[in-house]
């Protein structure tokens, strides 16, 4: 059973009522997202509300999240609420194909669900937060385009055949490629995760690498791990 709560440097995110738990994928997403020149930005299924309180401690940048589980949504609430960053950081009620926002975002970020073709769970909560149920990967790029601003930045993470499948449907709605980080479990590991950043327009040239989370022993962490996520990570 997940531990009730995650406690991170500047918040703690409790989780217990939450379909969605704390993981390495968020961590690493909310860490790894350009929040350079950010004035506002979106968190799309935010869950306990982890990517939206990173954001919020990484930038100055207002930020809305949206979720569609009410347990999820009430859980966020609180986590948001006792955090030190309540007065810009704004959670409703909504899944994605309803929410019309008054203006575009700088940043749109999300977490998606995927396992698009894997065994769905009985337990509904988690079939929302782990799964493509309530919402497709190629609905998510479809609707991306109408929530950037022109020279906005949409980033997110998926396991490696998802990102595949997700590359096909971004460039349909009309997403580039900018930026791509592999993520191996250790050197002896392929490719389990890929993190991306899409935007409206060409990138002259994408920029693409990759990075290991342990050396090859369990929590013996690389110094990029490390430096990547240190500021949240209380071990770091």
């Amino acid at each position: 059973m997940a531990n009730p709560w995650f406690r991170f440097k500047q918040f703690t995110v409790h989780q217990e009522r939450s379909a969605f738990k704390v993981g390495t994928d968020g961590v690493l997403l909310g860490a790894w997202a350009d929040v350079s020149g950010v004035r506002t930005a979106l968190d799309i299924g935010t869950g306990t509300g982890l990517l939206a309180l990173m954001l919020a401690q990484r930038s100055a940048a207002r930020i809305t999240a949206i979720e569609i589980d009410l347990p999820s949504y009430e859980q966020a609430l609180e986590n948001i609420r006792d955090s030190p960053w309540p007065e810009r950081t704004t959670l409703l009620y909504s899944s994605l194909q309803e929410f019309k926002p008054e203006g575009r975002f700088d940043l749109v970020i999300s977490n998606p669900p995927f396992f698009q073709e894997a065994y769905r769970p009985s337990d509904s909560a988690r079939t929302i937060s782990r799964h493509d149920k309530f919402l497709q990967l190629d609905e998510l790029a479809a609707s991306v385009p109408r929530l950037l601003r022109e020279k906005g930045k949409f980033c997110l993470i998926l396991p490696a055949e998802e990102g595949g499948v997700f590359g096909k449907a971004a460039g349909d709605a009309g997403l580039f490629l900018h930026r791509e980080t592999g993520i191996r479990p250790t050197p002896f590991h392929p490719v389990k995760r890929c993190l991306m950043e899409y935007r409206l327009y060409p990138a002259d040239v994408v920029e693409s690498d990759e990075l290991v989370i342990e050396k090859g022993n369990r929590h013996e962490y690389t110094e990029r791990y490390r430096e990547l996520t240190g500021g949240f990570y209380l071990a770091f």
